[in-house]
């Protein structure tokens, strides 16, 4: 098989990212005026009306990140059992309308139809893994006029697991708090904490960076503002035993990499590669309207003295 270039992924990857029940009218669902046209908000199954009996139910909010991106979470009730349904991801804008999220090698499009929200996918089968007991995230979520009662939900804001052979990381964001809980370590599996007061976690990977038969996990993060300026948090595991966090050199130290640069960054792992990418503005560019065309970077994983670190290896434009 040909191993895919940074740029083409990428590419790929920006291209591409991206029944309802009756009810009384006491328990009738408040939503907002058919004049609301964009999809941010917050969505529930119609059980939600129910909840104060006990039944269970789904919700989805979708967050607006910056111009072209959106956050989507989607959570179930998780105060008398445990949660049947829970997805994190980073989703393509398009139109006003409609997310596109690609998960799991799957297209998934959160579209608002009114003052409902769809869930599908190209497989629809794979609607089904987010959830248990037989559930799915095919389901019609009704938008909510009142805040949504987040005191019946799972805290948690990002939740993820990711494997690699004998090697787990557990990561999850309560309130400003990252987490990442190492599973199958020899030596030390003690949760370590990050405080990310001012970003938001938009999607973790898990590679073997340096080759050397053991991974590293990066959590990539986004500023909260209109700038959207990109950081990472990444850990490497030592030989199979531990694990020690990895150095990312500021872009402001690099003047070729830096210049015209302000934020909308997008990262993700290529083979051995990290790849990042944002638009280039030029002296008097709005926030919205970039145009010295998009850079590319792409870090290799060194040994450092203190600790291993992301260098750039090399930079692209086009």
């Amino acid at each position: 098989m040909k191993k895919k270039s940074c740029l083409l992924i990428l590419i790929a990857m920006i291209g591409s990212l991206s029944s309802c029940k009756q009810t009384s009218n006491e328990n009738k669902v408040e939503t907002t005026p058919d004049s609301e046209v964009t999809i941010f908000g917050d969505y529930a199954t119609s059980e939600y009306n129910q909840r104060k009996e006990g039944y269970d139910f789904v919700t989805v909010s979708v967050t607006q990140l910056n111009d072209s991106m959106a956050t989507i979470a989607v959570r179930s009730r998780a105060d008398k059992k445990n949660p049947t349904c829970r997805f994190d991801a980073l989703g393509k804008l398009i139109g006003k309308d409609t997310v596109l999220v690609r998960k799991d090698g799957e297209s998934i499009y959160f579209t608002l139809h009114a003052d409902t929200l769809n869930v599908s996918a190209s497989n629809p089968y794979s609607l089904n893994y987010y959830c248990s007991g037989g559930a799915s995230l095919d389901q019609d979520y009704i938008r909510l006029k009142a805040p949504l009662d987040r005191a019946l939900l799972d805290p948690r804001t990002y939740a993820q697991v990711l494997n690699d052979k004998n090697i787990s990381f557990n990561i999850d964001v309560t309130g400003d708090t990252l987490t990442i809980t190492p599973y199958g370590l020899s030596k030390i599996n003690e949760p370590v904490k990050q405080d990310i007061t001012g970003y938001t976690v938009t999607n973790a990977e898990i590679g073997d960076l340096n080759t050397d038969g053991y991974p590293e996990v990066l959590i990539y993060l986004t500023s909260d503002g209109s700038g959207s300026y990109g950081k990472l948090i990444g850990y490497s595991v030592n030989n199979g035993k531990s694990m020690s966090q990895i150095c990312m050199p500021e872009l402001t130290d690099n003047k070729d990499a830096s210049k015209g640069y302000m934020g909308h960054d997008e990262m993700a792992i290529v083979e051995t590669t990290l790849c990042r990418r944002f638009p280039v503005y030029k002296d008097g560019d709005p926030n919205a309207k970039p145009t010295g065309g998009i850079r590319q970077l792409q870090y290799k994983l060194k040994d450092g003295e203190a600790c291993r670190k992301l260098v750039i290896d090399k930079i692209v434009e086009y």
